[in-house]
């Protein structure tokens, strides 16, 4: 509960800060009520499951996650994910694929994997998210514009049908959710209304409108899903066996990637409006708790919220009492007002997706990205972009991934640089040696960069490219950070091939950690104790005495 005690250290629990976090509180699950039931309606579940979603995930959260003012619940990211797998494996799929998910957050956050998230490349994240942002935008198309049910397996066939049934527009369903939009977009800035937020006023308004005049042909909660249950969910273990197990492994690591990545980008988004600091492991034990106990209480996959954790700082919150307020709001809001839920049209649920799916698309930051990042980064944008939206989200992410890591692998493999060192050289970096002559007989190379798989080539190429053999070389490993079995290999072999053409290979340099797999790889043994030099001077000093003694009558 490092959040928990984190607030509790530092006096935030007390008295004063009530007021501020239960304000915070009743706010967000304010505005997450729409939010919830959008996401659940879009990603193939039950509006009120959305709503159970984020009151357990909401507490769970607050209490035994890592950040102070972390709100949780269902989120846009989890939609294009969701919707697949409640399409193939029905709602109680979903729900195990989120216990699963959950389990393997709690042993990621068990750990200390945290941090080891924070190492997907931007143009990955970028590249997903705008592609979701894509994909929630055109999946409500059919609820804004009242057309009829969409068939195609992927995007661009559901798109084509989309188009295709565009003359079948409902009229007022369209200026409906025309009208929700807009109040969504503008409704905070009409007079006393500037705290309100704009979802909230559209949803109002627009439910009120078809309450008095119920429209003929507006699909809403009550006609779609029979509206909401008033009261709260019943404990159900979902029905579990082995073969949905081994099946949903896949979704359920998918699930957990995509929710540590949202999670851990919210508490940081969090940290920076609030000045906080929080704990990637416990929030990814947070997150994994509230993923296991969500679906057993009619819920599916949540994280961490990052609108509704902005919002709820700006209101004043700084301890996990808020999030905690912020479920305990939805919970009366479930229990008094759910009959009337029934009347709200899911034309303006779809409009607050569209909001939804513009914030995520973050357009200025695509567009600033496809303007001033290099070239490989702008390629691995696109990939992962177009995949998202024209494939599959783990295909996206994964290739996103290995093309990032294999970018970055060819530049640091470039960056090693292996150069023969003149006399002018040393004499610069040693003046101590007297500008002493090198010998003829003695070739000196160093190795600048960290000696792995991707640089190995580098330097057996530069060893192979000398002109002459001389008595012998001397490779010096001080500017070496690291070395890898690869590197480790490559050098047992330029060893052996020189001393087959009679140049005895000296080593001399090597910080304490190569040196210890130098000695474990049993290198140091191969070139001999009396050819490895902790100092290049002594080497180089060592060997000019040999050579010395060898030419002497």
């Amino acid at each position: 509960m490092f959040a928990m005690l984190d607030a509790q250290k530092a006096g935030l629990f007390k008295a004063k800060f009530w007021l501020n976090n239960i304000i915070a509180g009743v706010i967000v699950g304010v505005v997450a009520l729409p939010l919830a039931m959008a996401f659940a309606i879009a990603s193939g579940a039950k509006p009120e499951q959305g709503i159970y979603t984020a009151i357990v995930a909401g507490f769970f959260v607050s209490v035994f996650g890592g950040s102070r003012v972390q709100i949780a619940g269902p989120t846009g990211a989890f939609i294009v994910v969701l919707s697949a797998i409640t399409a193939k494996y029905g709602i109680g799929g979903l729900q195990v694929a989120t216990l699963m998910a959950g389990v393997i957050l709690l042993l990621l956050g068990l750990a200390k994997m945290g941090t080891m998230i924070k190492f997907i490349p931007d143009p990955v994240i970028l590249g997903f998210t705008s592609g979701i942002g894509v994909i929630i935008w055109v999946g409500q198309w059919q609820d804004f514009f009242g057309l009829p049910p969409i068939s195609g397996e992927y995007f661009h066939l559901k798109l084509l049908h989309l188009f295709e049934s565009f003359p079948q527009l409902d009229l007022t369903t369209t200026l409906l959710a025309s009208l929700s939009l807009m109040l969504v977009l503008l409704g905070p800035k009409l007079p006393y209304c500037k705290q309100l937020p704009g979802p909230l006023i559209a949803l109002v308004v627009v439910t009120g409108i078809q309450y008095f005049f119920q429209f003929d042909g507006i699909k809403t909660i009550g006609s779609a899903f029979g509206g909401l249950p008033q009261g709260l969910p019943e404990f159900q273990f979902p029905v579990i066996n082995i073969a949905l197990i081994i099946e949903l492994i896949g979704p359920a690591f998918t699930i957990a990637m995509l929710g540590a990545i949202e999670s851990l980008l919210s508490a940081v988004v969090a940290d920076g409006m609030a000045g906080t600091r929080h704990d990637s492991n416990q929030e990814l034990v947070g997150q994994g708790l509230a993923n296991i106990v969500a679906p057993l209480f009619g819920g599916f996959a949540a994280t961490g919220a990052i609108a509704r954790t902005a919002t709820n700082i700006r209101n004043g919150a700084n301890s996990p009492l808020a999030g905690i307020i912020h479920s305990l709001t939805l919970i009366l809001i479930l229990i008094l007002l759910s009959p009337l839920a029934s009347h709200i049209p899911l034309a303006a649920l779809a409009a607050i997706l569209f909001v939804v799916a513009w914030n995520m698309s973050e357009a200025k930051h695509f567009i600033k990205m496809l303007k001033r990042a290099p070239k490989a980064d702008v390629v691995i944008l696109l990939i992962t972009f177009t995949l998202t939206v024209f494939a599959d989200l783990v295909i996206a992410v994964n290739i996103g991934v290995i093309l990032a890591i294999l970018h970055f692998l060819s530049r640091m493999a470039n960056s090693v640089e292996v150069t023969k060192s003149t006399e002018a050289d040393l004499n610069r970096e040693f003046p101590l040696l007297n500008n002493a002559t090198v010998a003829k007989d003695i070739l000196v190379y160093a190795v600048e960069g960290p000696f792995f798989f991707g640089a190995a080539e580098n330097f057996d190429r530069a060893m192979a490219a000398t002109d002459s053999d001389p008595r012998f070389l001397i490779i010096r490993l001080k500017w070496v950070p690291f070395i890898d079995i690869t590197g480790l290999q490559t050098l047992e072999e330029v060893i052996a091939n020189f001393k087959l053409r009679g140049v005895q290979v000296v080593l001399s340099g090597a910080n304490e950690r190569v040196h210890n797999k130098l000695l474990k790889a049993g290198i140091i043994d191969l070139v001999g104790k009396e050819h490895y030099f902790t100092l290049f001077e002594n080497a180089l000093v060592a060997m000019q005495n040999r050579l010395f003694t060898e030419k002497k009558p």
